[in-house]
C-alpha cells in the first residue's frame, strides 16, 4: 500500500490501450487536492512487462514508468480497456502473469480496490472477480461480455456499478463518471465538484449509457425535450414536486414526459429526482451545521426518517455518518 499519505492509484496498461482513458486517469485524480491544496492522489502507471514502452491503440506509444510491483503498493488498480485483447478473454483465461498479478493484489487479506474503464471489465470477469456480482461495459459489448461471462449480472443502461471493493464502468468517457465518483466516495462531494470545475466536466452525469445506445428510431433533436423540466426542477428541490408537475412545465401529457425523460436519462423522473435530492443533501451535509430535519427540508424528502432512507440506499451511509466522515474537509475548505 502506499504510504506517502496520499492515496495511490496504479494504472495497469497494457498493449492496446487506449489514451484517453488513460490519460482521464492521469488528469481527473492528480487535480485533487486537500485542504492545504496538498494532492490526495498518487497514480503510477505500470506494465507487467516492466517499465517501457506500451503500444495503444493510435499511431504513438505511451511510456510506462512500474513494473508490476506497483500493483501490490497501490490502494487502487485501475485497468483501461485494451480492444486488442479483452473481447477474446473468457474465464479463466487470462494471461498467467496478469492472473498472477490480479491474484496477489486482490488476497482476502489485500484492502486493494479495482475498477475498470470500457471492456476493461473483461479483465475483471476472466479472473473471477465478477462472478455474483453487478457489472457494466461499453454498450456495444455487453451481448458478448453477458454471453461469455454468465456468472457476472450485466447492467447495459448504467455509466458504472459500484459493488464496492470492485467498480466497473461503461465506454471511454464513462470512465470520467467513474473516477468522480470514487473520488467523491473518498473524499466527499466538494472535492469531487472542485475537480470537475477543474476540468472542466459536470460533477454527474445524467442519466446512463442508455441514452447512447443505437436505437430503431433516434431521437431528434426538433423534438421537444424534458431539459426545462429538469433544471426547473433542481432550483425547486424543496418542493413537493409531481409527476404531473413536471410534465407540465414540459408542456406535455405524463406519458409523453415519462417515455421522453426516460430516452434522454435513462431514468424514471421520480428516481433522477430522488439522486439530485440526495445529491443535495451531501452539499448541505458538508457545507452546513444545519440538523438533519432541516437537511430533509431543504433537500425536499420533508422529514429526517425520509431522508435516511433514501440516502443510506444511495450513498451506503447514514447522514450522520457521512457528516461525520466529510464535514471537516468541506470546512477546513471554505
Amino acid at each position: 500500500m502506499a504510504t506517502s499519505g496520499a492515496h495511490g492509484v496504479a494504472v495497469l496498461v497494457r498493449d492496446g490501450v487506449l489514451p484517453m482513458e488513460l490519460g482521464l486517469v492521469h488528469q481527473l485524480f492528480g487535480a485533487a487536492r486537500g485542504p492545504a491544496g496538498e494532492k490526495l492522489y498518487e497514480i503510477r502507471t505500470c506494465a507487467l512487462s516492466g517499465p517501457g514502452l506500451i503500444r495503444t491503440d493510435a499511431d504513438f506509444p505511451v511510456g510506462a514508468q512500474h513494473g508490476p510491483e506497483a500493483l501490490e503498493w497501490a490502494d487502487t488498480v485501475l485497468i483501461p480497456a485494451s480492444h486488442e485483447e479483452d473481447e477474446s478473454l473468457t474465464p479463466g483465461g487470462l494471461p498467467p502473469p496478469l492472473a498472477r498479478a490480479l491474484a496477489e493484489a486482490t488476497a482476502p487479506e489485500s484492502p486493494t480496490r479495482l475498477a475498470s474503464i470500457c471492456t476493461g471489465a473483461f479483465v475483471l470477469a476472466a479472473a473471477g472477480l465478477l462472478d455474483g456480482r453487478r457489472a457494466t461495459t461499453h454498450w456495444l459489448s455487453t451481448t458478448l461480455f453477458a454471453r461469455t461471462f454468465p456468472s457476472v449480472t450485466v447492467d447495459p443502461a448504467v455509466l458504472y456499478v459500484d459493488e464496492g471493493r470492485i467498480l466497473t464502468s461503461a465506454g471511454e468517457a464513462a470512465g470520467v463518471d467513474l473516477c468522480l465518483h470514487m473520488i467523491r466516495e473518498d473524499h466527499g462531494a466538494a472535492v469531487a465538484a472542485d475537480v470537475a470545475r477543474r476540468t472542466v466536466v459536470p460533477p454527474h452525469r445524467e442519466g446512463g449509457q442508455a441514452q447512447y445506445i443505437q436505437r430503431p428510431v433516434p431521437f431528434r433533436e426538433s423534438m421537444s425535450t424534458t431539459s426545462a423540466a429538469r433544471a426547473w426542477a433542481e432550483d425547486h428541490l424543496a418542493a413537493p414536486l409531481t409527476l404531473g408537475e413536471l410534465a407540465a412545465r414540459a408542456s406535455m401529457s405524463v406519458r409523453t414526459f415519462n417515455r421522453r425523460f426516460r430516452e434522454e436519462t435513462g431514468l424514471t423522473p421520480m428516481r433522477w429526482l430522488t439522486q439530485r435530492r440526495v445529491d443535495r443533501a451531501r452539499e448541505l451535509l458538508e457545507a452546513t451545521d444545519h440538523t438533519v430535519d432541516r437537511v430533509a427540508t431543504e433537500a425536499g424528502f420533508g422529514t429526517a426518517t425520509s431522508l435516511r432512507q433514501h440516502f443510506v440506499a444511495g450513498v451506503g451511509v447514514s447522514p450522520g455518518a457521512y457528516r461525520a466522515t466529510f464535514r471537516g474537509v468541506r470546512g477546513a475548505r471554505r
